[in-house]
């Protein structure tokens, strides 16, 4: 009994050293383990970063006509038609169906500075031919705001080099631009301006 009453006393005199060595051999172990858990936490901090990278352009579009909020919007870049419509809150009841369906190209690229206008019920009946031909109402035209380069070379005597200087001076507000802007000269004008719209 003494032996052992001994032995109890003896540990009794290294408790705190005991308790000591435990401790460190705990705050050694999560030493080792927090390296690890730092390493898995810097992937999620970097996620706005990449999202910055999408902000390089942006488009400013004009919508305008039948739709409920109808404003100059900020856009990002290959946004199209439907999206730039959808930003301005749709279209309303008043809206002209029947044209935009034949004429409103919702799947067509924007292009920065250009205006999307959309006519109510009647109107489009009720407006000049100079107006009709804003509105693009022959849809067989080349809208010299959104068409890419390929489109513009179909135009004749248009082009690659004539085609990127059109993209190179946008936006166009009427066909004279063309000719105000020095893109193109009266002659070519003339052949092409048939063939040709502005939205």
């Amino acid at each position: 009994m003494k032996k052992s009453a001994s032995i109890w006393d003896h540990l009794e005199n290294y408790k705190v050293s005991i308790i000591l060595a435990v401790v460190g051999i705990i705050l050694i172990g999560l030493g080792l383990m927090l390296p690890r858990i730092n390493f898995n936490n810097p992937k999620p901090a970097y996620i706005p970063v990449s999202e910055n990278k999408s902000d390089g352009k942006e488009l400013k579009v004009d919508v305008a006509g039948a739709v409920f909020k109808p404003a100059v919007y900020s856009l990002e870049e290959n946004t199209r038609v439907a999206d730039a419509i959808s930003a301005a809150g749709g279209f309303t009841d008043k809206a002209d169906k029947v044209w935009i369906a034949k004429n409103l190209n919702l799947a067509q690229p924007l292009s920065d500075g250009v205006k999307i206008y959309v006519p109510t019920v009647g109107e489009v009946g009720n407006i000049s031919n100079k107006a009709d031909e804003v509105l693009g109402e022959d849809s067989n035209k080349v809208n010299i705001n959104t068409a890419s380069t390929s489109e513009l070379d179909t135009l004749p005597n248009i082009g690659p080099v004539r085609a990127e200087k059109i993209i190179n001076n946008r936006p166009y507000s009427s066909l004279e631009d063309l000719k105000s802007k020095n893109v193109l000269g009266p002659s070519t004008f003339e052949k092409i301006k048939d063939l040709i719209s502005v939205f």
